[in-house]
């Protein structure tokens, strides 16, 4: 299906559905210096009978980035408000990285939108003011660019980066707005959700590439265990992309969680 702009809470998201009108919600939401299309391969294979919307945060993709101060309460509330639009709920939400804080404070907050949750290689609390701090100052000093080089290491496990798509991800990345890289980052580093997190009761399952350098098997483990009979599952030979480096057992993963749910 043809991918649109859709203009809610304060921006215009671009965003894309496939898959039947009727069939079982599934939402994707992506990680920080990426766009929706880390998802192909898994949406190819979901969306045949699936209902798949996914969409690029503000700041990256090709969706707006506002000049009015935002943090994760506006990236939460763009999904939500983007969900209602098409007026789609009680979906599987998948979320990676960022986009994994997104689908935890999205099922806080609005419980009747998420029905099973995805945690992809990420966490309650990833990393620390430090951390991220450093890495807006050299953003905003010398470019995502300066950047690329560690961020593709922390994303792929070693054997990837010879894989004849690399050079596609590494565009991708760079072609991220400094502001947006930024802004996304600030808002990762100033979210906390241990204790909204550690209150959820729905089905959960949390999947980590063992090769992560961006959120470890621990960490992830670590946020799995703060929600009662949260699943955990390691993807061998991947990073924090599993998705792209391994989307046959990505998807294989997230069909058995559907499945045992009732979710299909």
């Amino acid at each position: 299906m043809v991918s649109r702009i859709v203009t809610t809470n304060g921006a215009a998201l671009h965003c894309q559905i496939d898959g039947p009108a009727d069939a079982p919600v599934v939402v994707f939401s992506n990680s920080l210096g990426t766009d929706f299309r880390i998802w192909d391969a898994v949406v190819a294979d979901l969306a045949q009978d699936h209902r798949v919307l996914r969409y690029d945060k503000r700041g990256h993709g090709l969706s707006d980035d506002p000049d009015n101060g935002w943090a994760m309460g506006e990236l939460v509330g763009d999904i939500a408000s983007l969900m209602d639009h098409f007026g789609l709920k009680n979906a599987a939400f998948v979320g990676l990285s960022v986009g994994g804080l997104i689908t935890q404070g999205l099922a806080a907050e609005r419980p009747d939108l998420v029905r099973l949750m995805v945690l992809a290689d990420t966490a309650a609390r990833i990393g620390n003011d430090d951390m991220w701090n450093a890495r807006i100052a050299q953003v905003n000093t010398d470019g995502l660019g300066s950047m690329a080089d560690a961020i593709l290491e922390r994303w792929f496990a070693p054997d990837f980066h010879a894989d004849s798509n690399f050079a596609m991800w590494r565009n991708m990345l760079v072609r991220t707005t400094d502001q947006g890289y930024a802004r996304v980052s600030a808002a990762i580093r100033d979210t906390d959700l241990k204790v909204s997190t550690s209150r959820l009761a729905l089905p959960t399952m949390a999947i980590v590439g063992d090769r992560d350098g961006a959120t470890p098997p621990d960490l992830v483990r670590e946020t799995a265990e703060l929600i009662d009979g949260a699943l955990f599952e390691v993807i061998r030979g991947a990073g924090h992309l599993p998705c792209v480096e391994k989307p046959d057992v990505f998807t294989g993963l997230l069909r058995g969680f559907f499945a045992e749910n009732k979710h299909v």
